[in-house]
């Protein structure tokens, strides 16, 4: 009994040996820099429509959003939106200052500094914001969504080419 049963436990081995195995293939989309950088172009443009939905649209629905000014992550569309409701009050309109995209299967990484002008406390009034950010995005059903997006402030004061000529 023992011989046949390690005989039918190595023939089902052999079996599985000789099985095809079907490796899930992936296509990986042509994608440029350029079109990589276009991403945080659209995600620009619709936070000037001031409609917290389009700006949220540019997410993946497992999204998540480590933003500027506040301490929550947001893991989801209904958080992420919550949060664009509040900062769109703000007016914002970020411009990159230093950027490295790097492409990959269906993935890609914008990564860098950029600048946000933000209305202040008083009507009139504007912010300048220098940031940290990065994206990831992500190619879902044809279409590059952010997947994650960390922006967070310089943690050390800007320095202006008068104040460092002051220094030397």
């Amino acid at each position: 009994m023992k011989t046949t049963m390690l005989a039918a436990c190595a023939a089902g081995v052999m079996l599985l040996a000789a099985a095809p195995v079907r490796a899930e293939t992936t296509e990986c989309a042509v994608v440029t820099e350029r079109q990589i950088e276009g991403l945080f172009d659209r995600w620009n443009t619709s936070l000037a429509t001031l409609d917290p939905a389009k700006v949220t649209a540019n997410y993946a629905p497992d999204a998540v959003l480590l933003p500027t000014v506040s301490n929550t992550p947001r893991t989801d569309r209904a958080m992420i939106q919550d949060y664009f409701v509040h900062f769109l009050e703000k007016h914002p309109q970020g411009v990159i200052n230093t950027r490295t995209v790097k492409v990959g299967c269906n993935l890609a990484t914008d990564v860098g500094t950029y600048t946000f002008l933000i209305d202040g406390k008083n009507p009139g009034e504007h912010v300048v914001v220098p940031a940290r950010y990065s994206f990831i995005y992500v190619l879902k059903d044809g279409e590059w969504l952010i997947a994650h997006h960390h922006s967070s402030a310089m943690p050390e004061p800007v320095v202006t080419a008068t104040a460092a000529a002051k220094d030397h």
